[in-house]
């Protein structure tokens, strides 16, 4: 009388491990992160314009795109209607703006300017201002305007016109 082996029907039984066989996620689920980032970036673009330094001018209005930002706030420089110039919100007389802006730039790392000139101040005090930058050690001068203006082939941006 032997021994007999009895065997199974169906030897290789797959096993789930929960209902429906769905497995836990092994992944991060970035979506609401990059949500809260948008709403983020949007907040800072509007509020980063009203956090500058600022005199009250009446800009020109021009269709050019805006200048890259960078880490180092930029210098300011307004020039208003009376003809007043400001560096930052401090009024300095002409004769002795090439000498503050050689301090100003001995103690910044970057020779970044932004130039704000009110439209009824004449070309020729805001490129002896500019003049007066350069000679202070600043060479990289951006001119500030407000968006919308005319175009040069007629059309005016703050209309729509393409």
């Amino acid at each position: 009388m032997g021994a007999g082996v009895v065997q199974k029907s169906g030897g290789s039984r797959r096993r789930r491990s929960r209902a429906g066989g769905a497995r836990p996620m092994a992944e991060i689920n970035v979506t609401p992160f990059v949500d809260v980032m948008l709403v983020l970036l949007i907040i800072f673009m509007v509020a980063a314009p009203l956090m500058t330094v600022g005199v009250p001018v009446e800009l020109p209005k021009t269709a050019a795109n805006a200048l890259p930002g960078k880490q180092e706030e930029p210098l300011s420089v307004t020039i208003t209607a009376e003809g007043t110039v400001m560096i930052q919100t401090t009024e300095v007389p002409v004769a002795d703006m090439v000498n503050r802006l050689r301090a100003i730039a001995a103690e910044r790392e970057g020779d970044r300017v932004f130039l704000r000139a009110d439209g009824a101040v004449p070309y020729s005090q805001v490129v002896q201002v500019m003049g007066a930058l350069n000679r202070g050690g600043f060479a990289n001068i951006g001119l500030v305007t407000d968006a919308g203006g005319p175009r040069l082939d007629g059309t005016d941006a703050a209309a729509g016109g393409n």
